[in-house]
């Protein structure tokens, strides 16, 4: 009986955990989009409502009728598609360097990339903002680019290294046999390997780039020139105490992230998990 009863707690204590950890994470976001589609008397009612009586959209039409709206999503997607792709570029290439190849200094190669990627960057943004004026490129989407690509570098590399390591050299060898170059037998034979690796590392450096709020305050202080957190964080400014506005501008910052999620959760949860115990 008390093995019995002892095995039953074991299997229970799991599960209720993971399910008060789904609910704490899993109801601000619930709200939040909620919040949006309901009408204003229920946002603002004294007694909360949990589901909304009715559902609006304007809100949305308020939200995305916002000044400039339009022209910070395209610079948020420019800037996070490009810096994702430079940095899955550079990584490719330098984690097959790190995992194939022996040169001296390797180790404190790899060791540099893992402090840049514990580094945080928000005390360098000073640095960053005079580095950019005297290139007299401020309110440009290009060093804001290029940094971001730098913030996910380190993390994008040494995680495909690990994925690299992972593949026998006897694959790679036997396509050299068969008469393939070097650059063939990667692209033919380790690069469809990769891709797990690739779907992880390309999920967290649209993350880290869609999100980045500080660099972009900095750098870019023409509206025409600035991203979508920026824009969210002006957004109550712009509407006073409008919260349904106010989420529905959260809910439509938040949606590619939701959806690039869904699509790619699985690849990346066991790319991450590959990349880090490989290699």
């Amino acid at each position: 009986m008390k093995r019995s009863a002892s095995s039953r707690f074991g299997r229970i204590w799991p599960n209720a955990t993971a399910l008060v950890m789904v609910v704490g994470f899993v109801f601000p976001v619930y709200w939040m989009f909620a919040t949006a589609f309901k009408p204003t008397p229920d946002i603002v009612s004294d007694d909360p409502v949990w589901f909304p009586t009715h559902v609006t959209l304007d809100h949305f039409r308020t939200a995305l009728a916002a000044d400039n709206f339009w022209t910070m999503v395209r610079n948020s997607l420019t800037v996070t598609v490009v810096a994702v792709a430079l940095s899955l570029v550079l990584a490719l290439a330098g984690s097959f360097a790190l995992a194939r190849m022996r040169f001296r200094g390797r180790k404190g190669f790899i060791i540099g990339f893992m402090v840049a990627q514990m580094a945080p960057w928000e005390v360098m943004v000073i640095a960053i903002y005079f580095i950019v004026r005297d290139a007299d490129m401020l309110n440009s989407l290009i060093p804001l680019t290029l940094f971001y690509m730098v913030m996910i570098l380190p993390f994008t590399l040494l995680t495909l290294r690990g994925f690299v390591a992972s593949v026998p050299r006897e694959l790679e060898e036997s396509a050299m046999v068969d008469g393939c170059t070097r650059p063939q037998a990667f692209r033919k034979v380790i690069l469809p390997l990769l891709a797990p690796g690739l779907m992880s590392t390309s999920l967290f450096g649209f993350i880290t780039a869609w999100n980045e709020f500080p660099l972009v305050l900095v750098l870019n202080k023409q509206a025409e020139a600035q991203t979508l957190p920026l824009w969210l964080s002006q957004f109550q400014t712009q509407f006073g105490d409008d919260w349904g506005a106010t989420m529905a501008a959260s809910s439509v910052f938040a949606v590619p992230i939701l959806v690039l999620f869904v699509f790619l959760q699985r690849k990346a949860v066991s790319g991450l998990t590959d990349g880090a115990v490989k290699g």
